[in-house]
């Protein structure tokens, strides 16, 4: 994004604070934050395991975290 961009609008469509997701002993996800606002573009990417479909599950509300909130 160049220094002049302004994103499209503030309104926030995504929103996750502090979600941790464990499935029994396995942390897949610890301590997430991130926020998207309307119009925002995001690249996901990460190796195997790192927790991106959780984070996508969460997202959609497939998922409910273990811990923390996700709008």
């Amino acid at each position: 994004m160049s220094s002049g961009s302004k994103p499209v609008s503030s309104e926030k469509v995504v929103l996750l604070s502090g979600v941790s997701k464990h499935f029994n002993h396995i942390r897949a996800l610890d301590d997430i934050d991130l926020s998207l606002d309307r119009g925002e573009i995001l690249g996901y990417v990460g190796p195997n395991g790192a927790g991106k479909t959780t984070t996508i599950r969460l997202i959609a509300g497939l998922l409910k975290p273990t811990k923390g909130r996700c709008l």
